[in-house]
This record gives C-alpha cells, sequence and structure tokens, in this order.
C-alpha cells in the first residue's frame, strides 16, 4: 500500500497522490510510504525512484541493524520500531533527499500514521522540508518505546513492593521472561542511540540548527531510555537473586525439620534395633512389662533431645 503526501511551492499541502502527480506537480517535498508492499511496489525501489541497489538490498533483506548510509546526495536510514505483541524489533527503511522522504516497511507501522498526523497539523513545519518530517518520523518510532518501557517498570516496582513479605506469585521464569523482553529492548535502543548520535556529528548530512536541536531532542530520549533499561535490568537481578535467597531459605527449613526429625529417630531406631534382635540370652524381653518400659524410654528420649533443640533455639527458625 502505497500513501503519499507532499506540500507545493505554493505552501499548499497535498495527500493521497499518485507517484507520476510526482513529476508533475511542482512539490516542494513529499512524502512517500510504501507499507506491506506487492512485488511490483518493491520494484518502484528502482524503477521508479531509481535507489542505490545496496540500499534496496538492505530493505528486502530483514532484519538490518539500525544505521545510517550515504548514496549519491541521499541518506538510506534503517530504524528498528518495536513491536509490543511480539516483543521483537521490526524495520523501517527511510530514503531521505532533497525534497522528498521514502519509507519502506512490511508490517504495518502505527508510529508512521501519528507522524503523518503531526505533519499534517504543524503547518509552521512545512516549510521546513524534508528533514523535519524525517525528525517527526524517528521521533514518534523512539517514543513509542516509552509505554512498553514504563509498562515493564510499573510491574516490576510492584514486584518489587511486594518483595518484603510475599514472593509466592512470582514464578522464577516470569523474571527471565522480563529480563529477555529488556534485553530486546537494549537491542533496539542503544543501536538507534548510537545511530542519532552518528546523525548529529556527521559531515555528510547538512542539519541547520533548529534541526539539530530537535534530532538532540531525540537523542536525549534514547539516552533516557537506555538508563531506563539498565535500571530495570538491575533491578529483575534484585528480584532473582532475592527471590533465590528466600527459595534457599525455604528449603533450608525444610531440611532443619528433617534433621530434626532423622536426629530424634536415631537414638529412637537404635533402641528398636537391639530389642529387634534374635536372641535368646536377652532377660529384658522375659519381663512382663518390658514392651511398655522401652516405649517409656524411647518417649523420654525424643522428648529430651526436642527440649535440647529447642534450647539450642533451633525452632526459632520456622517463626519468621
Amino acid at each position: 500500500m502505497i500513501r503519499t503526501i507532499g506540500v507545493t511551492t505554493d505552501r499548499e499541502l497535498i495527500s493521497d497522490f499518485s507517484l507520476e502527480d510526482i513529476k508533475e506537480k511542482k512539490l516542494q517535498w513529499y512524502w512517500v510510504d510504501i507499507g506491506e508492499p506487492t512485488k511490483e511496489e518493491e520494484m518502484l525501489l528502482s524503477s521508479f525512484f531509481h535507489f542505490h541497489p545496496l540500499a534496496i538490498e538492505d530493505c528486502l533483506l530483514r532484519l538490518q541493524r539500525p544505521k545510517a548510509d550515504h548514496y549519491d546526495g541521499q541518506v538510506f536510514f534503517v530504524l528498528h520500531t518495536f513491536n509490543e505483541k511480539k516483543m521483537e524489533a521490526e524495520e523501517l527503511n527511510l530514503f531521505v533527499g532533497e525534497g522528498f522522504v521514502v519509507t519502506f516497511h512490511f508490517p504495518p507501522m502505527h508510529e508512521l500514521e501519528q507522524a503523518r498526523e503531526r505533519i499534517i497539523q504543524d503547518p509552521n513545519g512545512w516549510e521546513r522540508g524534508a528533514m523535519h518530517a524525517t525528525y517527526h518520523i524517528v521521533d514518534k518510532v523512539v517514543d513509542a518505546y516509552f509505554p512498553i518501557i514504563y509498562k515493564i517498570e510499573d510491574y516490576l516496582n510492584e514486584v518489587d513492593d511486594q518483595l518484603s513479605f510475599d514472593m509466592r506469585h512470582l514464578s522464577i521464569e516470569q523474571v527471565f521472561d522480563l529480563r529477555s523482553d529488556l534485553l530486546r529492548l537494549r537491542r533496539t535502543i542503544i543501536p538507534m542511540r548510537d545511530l542519532l548520535y552518528r546523525v548529529m556529528n556527521s559531515e555528510r548530512i547538512i542539519l541547520h540548527q533548529t534541526e539539530r536541536a530537535y534530532f538532540g531532542d531525540i537523542y536525549d530520549h534514547l539516552l533516557k531510555l537506555t538508563d531506563m533499561v539498565e535500571s530495570n535490568r538491575e533491578l529483575t537481578a534484585d528480584i532473582r537473586d532475592s527471590q533465590m535467597s528466600i527459595n534457599s531459605s525455604h528449603m533450608n527449613r525444610i531440611m532443619m525439620i528433617l534433621t530434626i526429625v532423622s536426629t530424634v529417630f536415631i537414638p529412637l531406631t537404635f533402641i528398636a534395633g537391639v530389642y529387634g534382635m534374635n536372641f535368646k540370652n536377652m532377660p529384658e524381653l522375659e519381663w512382663h512389662y518390658s514392651y511398655y518400659i522401652v516405649l517409656g524410654i524411647m518417649l523420654i528420649v525424643a522428648l529430651a533431645m526436642l527440649a535440647w533443640f529447642k534450647y539450642k533455639g533451633w525452632f526459632n527458625l520456622f517463626k519468621n
């Protein structure tokens, strides 16, 4: 699907015009968005726009790392959006030249629709041309990262608040899933941050002072996103370590109980074993009350050992 928007030399905003109108109309600049392309629409990159073959190859071979390449007075950008449902990066390709912006992507991207609406509502930005439209596109791509990270951060803060008294609702698999999501975000955000740094400091990309300030604002957002991802990864590591400590403490309590039970039954088992031997010369076996006497001795031994354990403070481990 192809969508178009442009500004004429008479400072009139037009939209959804055909590609042939680009040659006929006097446009100050235009933006062509090629989304979910067919084979015929893919061919337009070379047959109509005459972009460099290496850039076209990068468009068709997914997934490239975020970058900026220069071809014959044009700049080719590879950006990454982030799909919240799939929790994976998706590629957005931009061609920026004198008076035009062309975006190419396979999955649908709501960020582009938001950028389109923002451009339409910003008549003061029409005269700034294609690079200002590029700013709106990149800005919306970066802004879309924030809700995803905020959602993860809110969940982690909720877990951290409950950490001191209840960890039963959280499994270790959930923690590792969150760390995996944050790692995917990190692999997307850091290359995007590096890309914006190169754009701002490249001598081959001409940015006016106003445009440099706008792209600098995006770069600041990416720095903030990087810090948020890193801090949330540290928080997941703390939650993971705390959960492992709690599980270890719980296991130690279980082992303590088993140790007490085993220790109490060791002498009882010894007594039962002695009187379970089949020897004839055992006088106690002939006593009338020997069975009850041995049971009483075993009970006294068990109670004495339990009292000794309580005196040593072993049972205090089960209070918390």
